[in-house]
């Protein structure tokens, strides 16, 4: 537990739901100040992990941003920094799913997808690494992969490969920022119990006329722990990854699925 005298601070962006919402309650019960980030149209639940954050002892603001635009995000850094002290780590947890065949894409859905899941990324990696190398503290970087980085998921192509682009960036990011002793990984969950995953569930009994929840409940057949996961279960993994016991560790993504695909 971090004491007051030496207080750290971490940015988790799409944290008013879902894993987000988990990683930012886990870092802070480990002792870091949270700044939690998500668009402004979920305000409510934003300020809520706030107040859930600030219950447990830990100070928390919220602040609104999209990280597909990288002065939007440049100011979420500056803003945290000015509340919470210099930074510590930032989790570019922010992303979005559509559910729909490759060949039915609208560019604007693909060029939507790649702004927040890829660019996004790379908004929170240029945006932190600069504080962390004005501060000259080194710092950790930890990016949203996914399961379907390492094998796609019907229907979800392009968000597949708006993963895959992910875990690329986490290595070349890892070597690039190295020297300034930034370490950057990437996490990896699986199927989790999420609006999310609600999603998906809706698209794909679209196409296969399952009935809701069918498609979440089918995919334990496929996970070698028998079971679905909960966001719970990914902080746990980002914990690590934020923690000391990691700073050995850049470059890697850890898988968080419960047994699906296996490294």
């Amino acid at each position: 537990m971090s004491s007051s005298a030496s207080p750290r601070s971490a940015i988790v962006t799409g944290s008013a739901e879902g894993i987000g919402r988990a990683i930012a309650l886990r870092l802070a019960q480990d002792g870091f100040d949270i700044c939690v980030n998500d668009l402004k149209n979920k305000s409510k639940l934003a300020e809520e992990v706030v107040q859930e954050i600030k219950s447990i002892g830990r100070n928390a603001i919220a602040v609104y941003a999209d990280v597909s635009n990288r002065a939007e995000v440049e100011e979420l850094v500056k803003t945290s920094v000015k509340e919470l002290g210099p930074l510590n780590v930032m989790v570019a947890n922010a992303g979005i799913a559509q559910v729909k065949a490759g060949m039915e894409m609208t560019q604007e859905e693909m060029q939507r997808m790649c702004e927040v899941n890829i660019f996004g990324v790379v908004n929170c990696t240029v945006a932190s690494a600069s504080q962390f190398i004005s501060q000259g503290t080194g710092g950790k970087i930890i990016n949203a992969a996914s399961v379907v980085s390492f094998k796609p998921f019907p229907l979800l192509p392009i968000y597949s490969a708006s993963k895959a682009a992910v875990r690329s960036l986490t290595h070349s990011f890892a070597m690039e920022l190295a020297p300034n002793k930034i370490t950057v990984n990437a996490y990896a969950p699986g199927v989790v119990d999420t609006a999310m995953w609600e999603l998906i569930d809706a698209g794909m009994g679209k196409v296969n006329s399952l009935p809701i929840g069918q498609n979440f409940k089918s995919m334990e057949s496929g996970i070698t722990l028998g079971r679905t996961s909960v966001p719970e279960d990914v902080a746990k993994g980002v914990s690590f990854l934020a923690g000391p016991d990691s700073d050995y560790v850049t470059g890697q993504t850890l898988i968080v699925d419960g047994g699906i695909i296996f490294s």
